[in-house]
C-alpha cells in the first residue's frame, strides 16, 4: 500500500512550545524497534532507553521530539484496550510523535522502501516544523531510518547502533535492506555512534564516527536489595546468567559448566524466545532456567551470585555486541566467566575468558577464584563506566 494511504501520526504534548534554552540545540530522537510505552514497560534498561530519558532531562537539549517506531494502526488500537500505555511526560518542550500505518511490518524491497521512508520524512518534518524546531540534530537507533530518509532540512544525523542488524536471527528477511541503509549511510556522510568496533567495522561509515559502548546506572547498584528466597536456597557455586534465552547461548558450553559443577547450581534468568534451541538444557538437573525480574531483582540477584556467566556462542551478531549483562556483572561485583568475544576483551581484569579449546568450566573456575570485589573497586567501576559518563560523550559526538 504506498504510503501516502497511512493514517496520520498522532503527537501527544501539551498545547504549546517554548523557546528552546540559550545555547541547547532542538533534537529528534526515534526508536529502533520500540516504542516509548515499551521501553517504559520493560524498565527503560536498554541503551536507546536510556539515552531517550537523558534526553528528556540534558540542558543541552532544547526542544525534544520522541519518535516511536512506525506502528499499525489496528494493532495499536487493540494493544492499546489491552494494555494500557504509560504517557508520555507532559512537558511544553517534549513530545511524542507516533507515525501510523497500515501495514504491519517494513517493507523488504529497496523500492518500496524508498516511497514508505520519504512519506516518513516529510511527515517528520511537518512535525518538527509544528512543534517550531530549527534544524534538529536527528539521532536514531532504527537501521533503517538511519539511511532511507533524506532529511536534508534536519542535521546533523547520527545512527546509534546498539546492534548489527544485519546479523540478527530474528530480521533475517530485512537483512538486505539494512545492508542498503549501511551503504547509504556510507554515501551520505552521516554519522555513527556504535557500541563495539566490530559495527563501526561494518558498517564503514565515510562520515564522523565513535564508539560507546554500554554502561549502567550507578544508583541502581549502590545498595542491592536480598535476592528472592528460591535463588538462596540453590546449592553454590551459584552460577547467573541474566539476558535472552536464545540461539546466542552456548548450550554445549553451559552443559560442561553444570557438569563441571554438579554440586552447585546454573540458573538462567530472562525471556525465552528459541525453546527448541533450549530443551537440551533439560538433562541437567542442576540447571535452572527462569522468568524474567524486574530490575531491581537483577541487581538483587546478580549481587548474590557467586559467579556470572557470558556463555554466548562466536557468532556475527555476539561479535558486534556491546553486552549489558557483562557492565551490570562487574557493577554487582561479581567475577565473570565469559566466552572470548572482542567486545568484552578489555573491560576489566574480573572478566576471565575462555582458554582458546573453548572451556568455559576452566574460566569459572577462575572467576570463582577470583571472589567478589572490593566495594573500593566495585564504586570505581559505577563511576567509569555510569550510563551518565556515556551520554556526555554521545552528545558531545551527536550534537557537534
Amino acid at each position: 500500500m504506498p504510503p501516502t494511504s497511512y493514517p496520520s501520526a498522532a503527537i501527544r504534548s501539551c498545547p504549546s512550545a517554548v523557546e528552546a534554552s540559550e545555547g541547547a540545540r532542538d533534537v529528534i530522537f526515534t526508536f529502533s524497534y520500540v516504542s516509548w510505552e515499551g521501553a517504559q514497560r520493560r524498565g527503560m534498561c536498554f541503551a536507546q532507553d536510556r539515552l531517550a530519558q537523558t534526553l528528556l532531562d540534558n540542558q543541552r537539549v532544547g526542544r525534544l521530539l520522541v519518535c516511536n517506531l512506525p506502528r499499525s494502526l489496528p494493532v495499536k488500537l487493540v494493544k492499546d484496550r489491552l494494555r494500557p500505555g504509560h504517557e508520555f511526560p507532559t512537558r511544553d518542550d517534549a513530545r511524542l510523535f507516533e507515525p501510523l500505518r497500515l501495514r504491519r511490518r517494513d517493507p523488504r524491497s529497496t523500492r518500496a522502501l524508498e516511497r514508505w521512508f520519504s512519506a516518513y520524512d516529510r511527515r517528520l518534518r511537518q512535525a518538527a516544523l509544528r512543534f517550531g524546531m530549527e534544524r534538529p540534530a536527528v539521532i536514531t537507533a532504527h537501521p533503517l531510518i538511519a539511511g532511507f530518509p533524506r532529511l536534508s532540512w534536519a542535521g546533523p544525523v547520527t545512527f546509534y547502533a546498539t546492534d548489527d542488524w544485519a546479523a540478527y536471527p530474528r530480521t533475517k528477511a530485512w537483512w538486505p535492506a539494512y545492508e542498503e541503509s549501511y551503504a547509504r549511510v556510507r554515501a551520505s556522510g552521516r554519522g555513527v555512534c556504535a557500541v563495539s568496533d566490530t559495527i563501526i567495522d561494518r558498517i564503514r561509515p565515510s562520515g564522523p564516527h565513535t564508539v560507546v559502548p554500554n554502561g549502567i546506572e550507578p544508583a541502581e547498584w549502590m545498595t542491592p536489595g536480598d535476592p528472592p528466597g528460591w535463588f538462596q536456597e540453590l546449592p553454590r557455586p551459584r552460577l547467573l546468567y541474566v539476558g535472552t534465552l536464545d540461539s546466542r547461548l552456548d548450550i554445549e558450553s553451559l552443559k560442561q559448566v553444570a557438569t563441571a559443577f554438579s554440586e552447585g547450581s546454573v540458573v538462567l534468568v530472562g525471556p525465552s524466545y528459541d525453546d527448541a534451541h533450549l530443551v537440551p538444557l533439560a538433562e541437567s538437573a542442576n540447571m535452572h532456567l527462569r522468568s524474567p525480574v524486574k530490575r531491581d531483582e537483577v541487581a538483587a540477584l546478580v549481587s548474590a551470585a557467586d559467579a556470572c556467566l557470558l556463555p554466548h556462542r562466536r557468532t556475527p551478531l555476539t561479535e558486534a555486541m556491546s553486552p549489558l549483562k557483562m557492565y551490570e556483572y562487574l557493577a554487582g561485583g561479581r567475577p565473570v566467566a565469559a566466552t572470548d568475544l572482542p567486545p568484552v576483551r578489555d573491560i576489566s581484569n574480573r572478566v576471565v575468558l575462555e582458554p582458546e579449546h573453548g572451556d568455559l568450566a576452566a574460566a569459572v573456575r577462575g572467576a570463582l577464584a577470583l571472589g567478589p570485589a572490593s566495594e573500593t573497586e566495585r564504586s570505581q567501576f559505577l563511576r567509569e563506566h555510569s550510563w551518565q559518563r556515556r551520554h556526555r560523550q554521545i552528545l558531545d559526538f551527536a550534537l557537534r
